[in-house]
């Protein structure tokens, strides 16, 4: 198929060089110039913009940061919406579902769709192709591009009519990791002083009934060996825990664990983390505690 995508950071890479791979014909575009170049290497088609990308291919995928962004690049005056080329555009972002249905709302007045499906499991999945997919959005549309999204992700969930309905799956998946990962680093730190093993611990934790993600995944590959690599941005998770707040709070859904994690990543930001991948944030736990938790290469028993 002949495609489009525009947002081409940690994750857009990623999803070009898997749809590449996959046999379809991708046109990319980004404000990073060498992102594309990048991608044009591997054979992707480099648009001028984003009206020109859209001219150009029936269907546009968006793996953009804000959901500030994703509304002007797909219903701004040069976004896709002024282009008549286009039928589908699917979000792959995390964008939030208030957003989300202000976006379907205008693409559907000019005869277009979208499909909310936000992905889940970061950049070693992205990279693997291996992400969860959360669609909701026509399921016309969810049917034509489910061949394609088999490229990027393993698991891929349709979730209804509604366009909000994977973004509102996606702000509780991203939350609820934020909580437990907060809540780890908090706890982890407490063993470390008093005299527990880091590996130890989450050897144990991880056959017991507090295992989580960040404890099989996040902190193992991030923390343990203090390499802490740019996965995911402290900026990026406080917004997603910021959007499903704003989203309970609009319902009337009352949220008690989730303002504390937004309190925390709000100040590890004040701090200077807001660019850094979230995995710093128990750096502040540390310090607190006057305790490290793991160390640079093997550990001592």
């Amino acid at each position: 198929m002949r495609l489009g995508l525009i947002g081409l950071g940690n994750m857009g890479l990623h999803f070009g060089t898997r749809l590449l791979r996959a046999g379809h014909e991708v046109v990319v575009f980004d404000l990073d110039q060498d992102a594309m170049n990048r991608l044009h290497r591997d054979g992707a088609i480099v648009a001028e913009s984003v009206r020109d990308l859209a001219a150009q291919v029936p269907i546009v995928f968006l793996s953009l940061p804000t959901p500030e962004i994703v509304a002007k690049v797909a219903t701004g005056a040069d976004g896709v919406i002024t282009e008549t080329d286009t039928r589908i555009v699917v979000d792959l972002s995390t964008t939030g579902p208030t957003i989300t249905r202000l976006v379907a709302d205008r693409l559907d007045a000019v005869g277009k769709l979208l499909l909310g499906a936000p992905v889940s499991g970061g950049t070693v999945a992205a990279e693997n192709g291996t992400l969860t997919v959360m669609a909701g959005g026509p399921r016309s549309a969810f049917d034509e591009v489910e061949p394609v999204l088999a490229a990027i992700g393993r698991s891929i969930f349709y979730l209804g009519i509604d366009p909000a309905l994977g973004q509102t799956m996606k702000i509780i998946n991203n939350t609820l990791c934020a909580i437990s990962t907060l809540a780890s680093f908090e706890l982890l730190v407490f063993g470390t002083k008093a005299g527990l093993n880091a590996k130890t611990m989450l050897e144990i934790i991880n056959v017991s009934s507090g295992r989580s993600f960040a404890t099989q995944e996040k902190i193992p590959q991030c923390v343990l060996n203090r390499n802490f690599p740019m996965r995911f941005t402290t900026d990026l998770i406080h917004k997603d825990v910021k959007l499903c707040i704003e989203e309970a709070e609009r319902m009337g859904a009352p949220l008690w664990l989730s303002p504390a994690a937004k309190q925390i990543l709000a100040f590890a930001i004040s701090q200077g983390d807001g660019p850094r991948d979230y995995a710093h944030v128990i750096e502040h736990f540390e310090r607190w505690s006057n305790a490290q938790f793991g160390a640079a290469g093997p550990e001592e028993g």
